[in-house]
């Protein structure tokens, strides 16, 4: 995947976790909770493109952060 489209991904869910006034580890705590194995660590690397998106863990923070697809992988 581009490098810099992780990071606009990432920058987007940031943004999104922000606006639901939510801390990485209460969205990973959340993740958990919903079956998903991630770290707050693994959060914080999302949101600065360091670390991939499994299909699950973006289905999850859509529902979490009730946002739409559209909002997580916007890119411009």
């Amino acid at each position: 995947m581009d490098k810099k489209i992780e990071k606009k991904i990432g920058c987007n869910i940031r943004m999104l976790r922000e606006k639901a006034d939510m801390t990485q580890d209460l969205l990973a705590t959340k993740l958990q909770l919903s079956g998903c194995d991630i770290t707050r660590s693994a959060v914080a690397k999302i949101e600065v493109g360091q670390r991939h998106l499994y299909p699950d863990e973006i289905i999850l923070i859509k529902q979490i952060l009730k946002a739409e697809y559209e909002d997580i992988f916007r890119l411009d």
